[in-house]
């Protein structure tokens, strides 16, 4: 995997993260329109800890392009990809875990699921995690913007298929800030998250946690550290914790490449069962942007 080992926007505290990360020998598969890489930090090289992330690159040219999906039933991921023939697969957005409904606006083929849930206090504004909207084009190509501060204001976006989630990490190039008074974001955990390249190339990224002395998480300062050394200009964090899920098919168990963590076993058997999710599928004559 291409890398820069002095990023840009690094700060001298993440230098020699930013080295060991670009590093790495990686292990790098080439499929079907896509690379998939992942590797094993072992020696607390990464962040000062064990980490296990795994991604996927797609790069503009390729065949596929990507599709939500969601269902009122929870469902897993690697579900979710047999039923669509996927390619590969991540969890997507928030949802309640009780219920299933979606906790952030969700949009699929021109039909609203969810809204963003509003505050205890302030059912006007959109909560911090709610500041991420994903668009697809009509070439299944995705898109991002931080929307209005109103959390309706999704609803005048004229996309048949938008995804709210958050927080946004990275917008245009540059870091977007993050409520570091928030054990959510100053706390590892197991990530998933979603960004795009200045050349178009999408990153899926799923980073384990919950696992000390295999992957300890991550924060979302680190996170946005990693989407940025994998050269992203736009990137979302997405629903994480147990939920974060990569399926990549033929690929080891059920599909399921990194170690989900609601089984409390570094293995890959610990699916959750989630409400939506990103599907990565063969390309059915979409139109070019």
């Amino acid at each position: 995997m291409a890398l820069c080992a002095t990023p840009l926007h690094a700060q001298k505290h993440y230098e020699e993260d930013s080295i060991a990360f670009a590093n790495a020998e990686w292990q790098t598969d080439t499929l079907d329109g896509f690379l998939y890489h992942h590797y094993h930090f072992q020696h607390h090289q990464l962040f000062n800890s064990n980490q296990y992330l795994c991604v996927i690159e797609i790069p503009k040219g390729s065949k596929t392009h990507l599709r939500f999906v969601a269902d009122t039933v929870l469902t897993t991921v690697s579900n979710f990809a047999l039923r669509t023939g996927a390619l590969a697969g991540i969890n997507g957005s928030y949802f309640n875990m009780s219920t299933g409904a979606p906790v952030c606006y969700l949009r699929i083929e021109g039909k609203e699921l969810g809204d963003n849930e509003p505050a205890r206090t302030d059912t006007i504004n959109r909560k911090y995690y709610q500041n991420a909207a994903i668009r697809l084009l009509p070439s299944g190509r995705p898109r991002f913007n931080i929307p209005d501060s109103n959390r309706l204001s999704e609803k005048k976006m004229p996309d048949s298929n938008v995804m709210t989630a958050g927080p946004m990490l990275i917008c245009r190039g540059a870091d977007v800030p993050q409520r570091l008074d928030r054990r959510f974001v100053y706390a590892r955990h197991n990530r998933t998250a979603i960004g795009l390249k200045r050349d178009g190339t999408i990153i899926l990224l799923v980073a384990d946690g919950r696992s000390k002395n295999n992957a300890a998480g991550l924060s979302l300062p680190e996170l946005t550290h990693v989407m940025r050394w994998l050269g992203c200009c736009d990137a979302a964090n997405l629903d994480g914790g147990g939920s974060s899920t990569m399926y990549i098919r033929d690929n080891s168990t059920n599909g399921i490449v990194n170690h989900p963590s609601d089984n409390g076993r570094f293995d890959p058997l610990g699916q959750r069962r989630v409400a939506n999710a990103i599907m990565l599928v063969k390309k059915e004559d979409k139109p070019s942007e």
